[in-house]
């Protein structure tokens, strides 16, 4: 049997070769600020002084470089600083992601008393800026310090009451995103394991949470970035340096009186963005599947 060829005109091809440019072409204008926002973070953190992207030395010759922005890695402080930053964004994917993965489950899933009326205050709730509410948590992380032996681990002043303060402002946005993500899982294999005899949480825990698996992720980059850059609850409960974090902890570069040293506040700055990116590397691939999954479900 002859083989056909068939022959794209090309006047198609260029067209579709036109319409693919423009969108490279808008897609590149869009991200060049924040390209060029990046690249001057990292020239600047290696250099004394910057114009525009060109480092420039004492008398204004382009060079300058020096690692002298990076000395404040020889400081204790800053290795204390992150272990808190790090206690607080871990503590809070821990806390919002278990806690909302059972609330969002059960929210989803079963039809109970009072789910609408919970439902509506978990919004309501989460509708209240965090500044509103810090004269009441300061009253509590006071009552919680009174407390014998839990006071000095979650109490006013401490990393832990900070990471409790922070899962609790979190956890009405973490129970509604992983309610949307269990909505979107089929009945079918969790009504075929209840028949079979197993208990609710053991099909949470085998059949239904490894699907959403997607939003787990996306969930622990919003809390992970939340805790990790979390600047007012610290520097409101927190006194002294040894249990801040690094965003309080930059503030200090920033003084009123004294001129800032914007090159040593990039390097700090950039210092502080190495883990994001190391965990967004780890997360990415489950992020890129966060379209994927079983169809919408009925309850």
């Amino acid at each position: 049997m002859a083989s056909v060829t068939i022959e794209t005109e090309p006047g198609h091809n260029i067209k579709r070769f036109f319409n693919s440019s423009i969108a490279y072409i808008l897609l590149i204008i869009s991200i060049l600020p924040i390209i060029l926002g990046y690249a001057w973070l990292v020239i600047a953190t290696f250099s004394r002084r910057t114009r525009g992207l060109l480092p420039i030395d004492a008398q204004g010759n382009i060079g300058g470089w020096t690692l002298e922005n990076w000395s404040f890695l020889r400081d204790s402080l800053i290795w204390q600083v992150t272990l808190n930053s790090f206690i607080i964004a871990v503590a809070m994917v821990i806390g919002v992601g278990s806690v909302s993965s059972l609330a969002g489950y059960a929210l989803s899933r079963m039809n109970f008393s009072g789910r609408k009326a919970f439902l509506s205050m978990t919004l309501i709730l989460h509708a209240f800026p965090a500044v509103t509410l810090l004269i009441a948590i300061f009253f509590v992380l006071r009552f919680i310090s009174g407390i014998p032996g839990l006071g000095s681990y979650l109490g006013y002043n401490t990393v832990g009451g900070v990471a409790l303060v922070m899962i609790s402002l979190d956890l009405p946005l973490g129970m509604w995103l992983m309610k949307g993500f269990f909505d979107n899982i089929s009945w079918d294999m969790e009504r075929a394991a209840l028949i079979d005899g197993a208990s609710r949480f053991r099909v949470w825990w085998e059949i239904i949470l490894p699907q959403v698996r997607p939003g787990l992720a996306a969930l622990s980059i919003f809390t992970f970035l939340t805790g990790w850059n979390a600047y007012l609850v610290p520097a409101t409960f927190t006194i002294g340096t040894r249990v801040s974090n690094l965003p309080v902890f930059l503030k200090q570069f920033q003084g009123d009186t004294a001129p800032t040293n914007w090159n040593t506040v990039a390097a700090v700055g950039l210092f502080q963005l190495i883990p994001v990116v190391i965990f967004f590397l780890l997360t990415q691939e489950l992020l890129l599947n966060i379209y994927a999954g079983g169809s919408k479900g009925g309850a």
